[in-house]
């Protein structure tokens, strides 16, 4: 596992970035085995009604958990360089610059820990000159909860 990214100005929060190590049984039942790879240095907020994808009209009345945020390095590769498709990739325990978690569940499996959050979106922002200063990340709060992360 990698060191801790130094936080700053642009980036004053800490979150953990987990990768499943998959395995298939006999049966072809697939399992995640879900392991730390590094904590990095971010900035997330919540989306707002802006990012809704679109409007539904239903019955039932949700509260959508889109965060919307910055991490200085391309989640999509772990620590030694190894891709991973957006579906294997799970974000949690977002910390302020006090080690505050921000996002907790106040019930189910997860009552008391940290909000697991999936990735919706990861694209690269390059400034003037086209080098890039950091990545666009949208976040997903994942319906299960339960996962052991």
């Amino acid at each position: 596992m990698a060191e801790c990214e130094p936080m700053g100005f642009m980036f004053p929060m800490q979150a953990d970035i987990y990768y499943p190590k998959v395995e298939q049984s006999a049966y072809g039942t697939i399992t995640k085995d879900w392991g730390l790879d590094r904590t990095i240095a971010c900035s997330f907020t919540t989306a707002g009604t802006a990012f809704k994808e679109e409007v539904q009209p239903r019955v039932d009345i949700t509260q959508d958990s889109l965060l919307i945020g910055r991490s200085k390095t391309d989640v999509r590769f772990s620590s030694v360089g190894e891709g991973h498709a957006l579906t294997d990739i799970v974000i949690t325990n977002i910390k302020n610059s006090e080690g505050v978690e921000l996002y907790i569940e106040t019930s189910g499996p997860r009552n008391g820990k940290s909000t697991i959050f999936e990735i919706a979106t990861v694209q690269p922002h390059t400034g003037a000159f086209g080098k890039i200063e950091f990545y666009k990340v949208i976040l997903r709060r994942s319906e299960n909860q339960g996962t052991e992360v």
